[in-house]
């Protein structure tokens, strides 16, 4: 029930609760890993995943694979359409859905987008971005901020994918996140 430390782990959106977590929690958080983000705002990038999920006629489908045809003039990558694809369900009318809400997400995109640490935050743990090696989310320009945040950060690099490292190459992400955790 009650958790003294925890390891965190999370990509993109989810690497920035990771990371803020760490930084304004530092005592109960023993390792940290942020994938294929940094601790800076960014620019929206996401305008062609809104564009293939809004196009997804929930009414119309009989199935992923519908949908997929659907996404699929937007969303480039077979396994970005296939992690998103994850998340469209039957509900208990026999309606599909998506488990997010994908009106409420794009509404409030700009406020994903940023990141405030207080600026004396550190965490001092043990630090393993992971990024992809055809993504543009974390660059040289970042090595500072990274720096200053998780003086003790290390980084690994998955080659030939792009911002969705984990939906490219499950495999890989996931033995660099065992072997940053184990470590």
């Amino acid at each position: 029930q009650h958790i003294d430390k925890c390891h965190v782990v999370g990509h993109s959106l989810g690497g920035k609760v990771a990371m803020l977590t760490a930084l304004t929690h530092p005592g109960r958080v023993d390792k940290l890993v942020p994938m294929d983000i940094a601790p800076v705002t960014y620019p929206p990038h996401h305008q062609s995943v809104f564009a293939g999920l809004k196009k997804v006629d929930l009414s119309s489908i009989s199935g992923r694979k519908d949908a997929d045809s659907v996404m699929q003039t937007e969303i480039k990558i077979p396994g970005v359409r296939q992690f998103l694809l994850k998340s469209l369900y039957l509900d208990d009318d026999g309606q599909w859905q998506w488990r997010f809400n994908v009106a409420g997400l794009e509404k409030d995109y700009a406020n994903v987008g940023g990141f405030s640490a207080p600026d004396n935050a550190r965490f001092e743990g043990s630090v393993t971005f992971i990024k992809g090696g055809e993504s543009d989310y974390i660059t040289r320009q970042h090595q500072a901020v990274i720096g200053k945040y998780f003086p003790n950060a290390k980084a690994k690099i998955v080659e030939g994918v792009g911002h969705w490292l984990h939906a490219e190459k499950p495999q890989v992400v996931n033995g660099l996140v065992e072997r940053a955790l184990s470590s």
